[in-house]
C-alpha cells in the first residue's frame, strides 16, 4: 500500500490489507498495527466499484450480471446468496468489521436498508462497472458517475436523519473504497474489438486513468476526505482468462496482465499526484496485485493445493 497525505511526506508501507485501510485514519504516524488510536473512532466505510465490493445492487438492475443465487453465498451467514460476487464475505465487509463499524456494508439500492445502515455506510458498487464508461453500459450495470449521483442523494437523506454537521462528519471522516479496472481489461478491451479499433492498451489504460482520476476528485468534492483506490488485480490469471488467452496450457494471460501493471502504475503516481493538491485529503492506493500474483504463482507458500 502506498499512503499519500497532503498533510505529510508519503510514506510506502506494506501490512496485510485491512491493516493497510487503518493508516487513512492516521494525521501523521501508524499506531500499533491492528489497533485504532485512542479515542478515535470511524463513522461509515463506503464502496464505490465494480463486482469485488458489490454487496448485491445488482439484484435490483435488469442485467445479466447476478450471483443472488447458489452456489454464491454458501459460507455466508444463514448461507444465502445475498447477491455478493463471493461464497462469503466480500472486502468492503471485512474493513468494516475490523474498523469496528459493523458485521456487514449493505447495498445502496437494497429496499429493506435500515438508517442505522445508512448512516454507518453503504455500497454503491455494481458488479462489472468499470472506469470506462462503455464497461458499464456493455453489462447494464450501474456506471461510476451514476454511482457518484447516488452519493449525492445519500448525503442529502444523512443530512435529513441527522442534521448537515453530522452527515458532513460522517462523510468527511468515514473510508471510501474505489474498487475498478478488471472489467475494462477483461471485457471491455480484451473482450470486445470496440476499444481495440481506437486505443492500443497504453492509451486505453490512460482512458481509464483519466475517469480514475476524475472519480477521486469528484468524491472529494462531494466531502469525502479519506480514499482507497485500489490497483487492478492481476487478471490475466482469472479461470475465464486464463481459458481464452492463456493458451493450451492455460496460463496466466501475460498481456492482460500487462495491462494490469500499466494501469496500476500509472494510477499509483496519479493517487500521489492529487494527495499533493487536495487540501487534507488522506489518499491510498492499494496494491493487490502483488500479493494476488504471488498466491498464483506460489500457492503453498500459502497452504493452498495446487492443480494441474
Amino acid at each position: 500500500m502506498h499512503y499519500y497525505s497532503s498533510s505529510c511526506c508519503p510514506m510506502t508501507i506494506t501490512l496485510p490489507l485491512r491493516l493497510s485501510i487503518l493508516l487513512l485514519l492516521m494525521v501523521t504516524t501508524p499506531t500499533e498495527a491492528g489497533k485504532l488510536p485512542p479515542n478515535v473512532t470511524v463513522p461509515a466505510l463506503f464502496g464505490f466499484g465494480d463486482s469485488i465490493i458489490d454487496p448485491g445492487n445488482n439484484n435490483h438492475l435488469m442485467t445479466l450480471i447476478k450471483c443472488n443465487f447458489p452456489p454464491y453465498g454458501k459460507d455466508f451467514k444463514g448461507g444465502i446468496p445475498t447477491g455478493r460476487f463471493s461464497n462469503g464475505k466480500i472486502p468492503t465487509d471485512m474493513l468494516a468489521e475490523a474498523l469496528s463499524i459493523k458485521e456487514y456494508v449493505a447495498a445502496y439500492l437494497d429496499p429493506n436498508l435500515k438508517s442505522e445502515d445508512l448512516l454507518s455506510g453503504v455500497s454503491f458498487a455494481s458488479g462489472a462497472c468499470g472506469y470506462d464508461p462503455l464497461t458499464s453500459k456493455i453489462a447494464s450495470v450501474i456506471p461510476l458517475s451514476q454511482q457518484l449521483e447516488y452519493f449525492r442523494e445519500y448525503a442529502e437523506k444523512a443530512a435529513q436523519m441527522v442534521g448537515d454537521e453530522r452527515a458532513q462528519y460522517i462523510i468527511s471522516q468515514g473510508v471510501h473504497i474505489v474498487v475498478a479496472g478488471s472489467d475494462d481489461i477483461a471485457n471491455t478491451y480484451f473482450g470486445t474489438p470496440f476499444r481495440r479499433v481506437q486505443y492500443d492498451v497504453d492509451s486505453y489504460t490512460d482512458l481509464m486513468l483519466h475517469s480514475a482520476s476524475q472519480f477521486i476528485q469528484e468524491l472529494y468534492n462531494l466531502g469525502a476526505r479519506k480514499i482507497a483506490a485500489f490497483g487492478a488485480p492481476p487478471i490475466g490469471c482469472v479461470p475465464s482468462q486464463r481459458t481464452l488467452g492463456g493458451g493450451i496450457v492455460r496460463d496466466c494471460a501475460d498481456a492482460h496482465n500487462h495491462a494490469a501493471q500499466l494501469f496500476n502504475s500509472k494510477l499509483s503516481a496519479q493517487v500521489y499526484s492529487l494527495a499533493s493538491v487536495l487540501p487534507n485529503a488522506r489518499l491510498a492506493y492499494i496494491d493487490v496485485y502483488s500479493p494476488l500474483y504471488d498466491i498464483v504463482q506460489n500457492p503453498h507458500k500459502y497452504g493452498i493445493p495446487s492443480f494441474s
